[in-house]
C-alpha cells in the first residue's frame, strides 16, 4: 500500500507538495571568491521544508561535474557554474535569479 504525504494528505504518487514549493521559491545564484582565489557558486533562497535540499544538491553537483556541500539551506558548488546551475534549476521547475 502506498504511503500518505504528511503535508497534503494525498497518496505519495499524487502528492504535489514539491511542485507547489518549487513554484513558490526563487533560487538566487551568486558566486563568491574564497580562500586562495577559488570561486564558489552559491545557490540560496530555497527555504521550504518540502524540498529535499540534499537531493537537489546531488543533482546540481552531478550536472556541473563538481564537488560541493550543503550548509543549512544553502548549496555551495566548487567553481563558477552560474549558467549551468540556472539551467538545471529551471528544468526542475524553480524560478531563478542570477546575481
Amino acid at each position: 500500500m502506498a504511503g500518505i504525504c504528511n503535508l497534503c494528505g494525498l497518496p505519495e504518487e499524487l502528492c504535489i507538495c514539491q511542485e507547489i514549493a518549487k513554484e513558490q521559491q526563487t533560487a538566487v545564484i551568486s558566486t563568491a571568491r574564497r580562500r586562495y582565489g577559488k570561486m564558489v557558486t552559491i545557490v540560496d533562497g530555497i527555504d521550504d521544508a518540502a524540498i529535499d535540499i540534499n537531493q537537489l544538491a546531488k543533482t546540481l553537483k552531478s550536472a556541473c561535474a563538481s564537488g560541493g556541500t550543503v550548509k543549512g539551506r544553502t548549496i555551495e558548488l566548487q567553481g563558477e557554474h552560474k549558467k549551468r546551475a540556472a539551467k538545471v534549476l529551471e528544468q526542475n521547475g524553480y524560478r531563478v535569479e542570477v546575481r
